[in-house]
């Protein structure tokens, strides 16, 4: 009897062992992680400024390509614009991808939009940007705010049925999936 105590002490303390190896390299990781988020986002006012470094020409030749502005008539507008554009979606990624609360699938519509104008800004030869932003928008909108708000009926349901915080019921509501790709993964 004494010998099945001492492996059955020997297993959970093994277990044990494992469990706290694992939670420290989960918290590892999530440092660096975080870090690297960090480090990305205090890098974002140095980004923006990238566009100085591009000639006020209306032709750039660099070594890797050659880029004719006509509808700017210039390379430094057209990479200011874009800048003014990539960064905040940038951003809005991050923050999406990052985020815990019910609601962050309303993220989803200002990235739609960043993402909507970068591609006009890209094909602006052609178009005027923002054109017709509404009609791409609107499928995401009808998808995403009826959704959210189906979520924060069940929130205020459930708060007026049941003695739980607020901040319970969004735990209690939040899909946190453990890695970048799982998070990609719930929505296709």
């Amino acid at each position: 009897m004494d010998n099945k105590q001492l492996k059955s002490t020997k297993e959970r303390s093994k277990h044990q062992e494992q469990t706290k190896n694992s939670d420290v390299d989960s918290k590892n990781k999530e440092i660096v992680l975080g870090s690297v988020v960090a480090t990305l986002i205090a890098l974002t006012p140095f980004l923006f400024n990238l566009y100085k470094s591009v000639p006020d020409r209306k032709i750039w030749n660099t070594f890797l390509f050659t880029y004719d502005s006509k509808y700017y008539e210039s390379a430094l507008i057209m990479v200011w614009t874009l800048s003014g554009q990539v960064i905040p979606l940038f951003l809005l990624l991050i923050w999406f991808f990052t985020s815990r609360h019910w609601w962050y699938h309303s993220l989803l519509i200002p990235i739609a939009m960043y993402v909507y104008q970068i591609i006009e800004t890209l094909n602006s030869d052609l178009y005027f940007t923002d054109r017709n932003l509404i009609t791409y928008l609107l499928p995401i909108m009808i998808i995403v705010v009826p959704s959210i708000y189906l979520v924060r009926a069940r929130i205020f349901n459930r708060l007026n049925t049941i003695d739980k915080s607020t901040q319970e019921l969004e735990d209690e509501l939040t899909f946190k999936p453990k890695t970048l790709w799982g998070k990609i993964k719930q929505y296709f």
